[in-house]
């Protein structure tokens, strides 16, 4: 075992969830290789650490990551978004999305709330983060909005 990685787990395990390196990994690889449009994340009580549970592929939509999220419970998420600017250039901005529908368990609600700033922190190179606890909360507009 490495040093740095005896030293992420020792500062995992005082902060409650910990971070898989998949997690981490997949994350580089929508960074770098864009070879997914979104990663949604969950936390894995058991192995008390944040897991990838979905990836889409480059040509996935935001309706289908939208659709990919649980309606009835917590998730951390990633969206690569593209777009054009008023100047007609091609940009890339990717978005940490902490999805808490008012549905959600409260245990669940208290987990994610509490694990978010450890995990957000893991994955260098997100340019935004949005709060949602309704879908229209991180509708595609909010995303152009806060993009531009």
């Amino acid at each position: 075992m490495s040093f740095r990685s005896l030293s992420l787990r020792s500062s995992n395990a005082s902060s409650g969830m910990g971070v898989a390196e998949d997690s981490k990994s997949t994350f580089l690889e929508l960074k770098r290789k864009k070879v997914h449009r979104y990663v949604i994340f969950m936390i894995d009580e058991k192995k008390k650490e944040v897991v990838v549970e979905k990836t889409g592929g480059p040509g996935e939509s935001y309706d289908d990551f939208t659709a990919a999220l649980p309606v009835n419970d917590c998730r951390y998420a990633v969206y690569d978004f593209d777009f054009v600017t008023e100047d007609n250039c091609q940009k890339s901005k990717i978005f940490f999305i902490s999805w808490s529908p008012s549905v959600s368990r409260i245990r669940s609600k208290m987990l994610y709330a509490t694990s978010k700033d450890r995990f957000r922190h893991e994955l260098d190179g997100v340019h935004y983060e949005i709060q949602a606890t309704d879908p229209s909360e991180m509708d595609l507009e909010v995303l152009r909005d806060r993009a531009n």
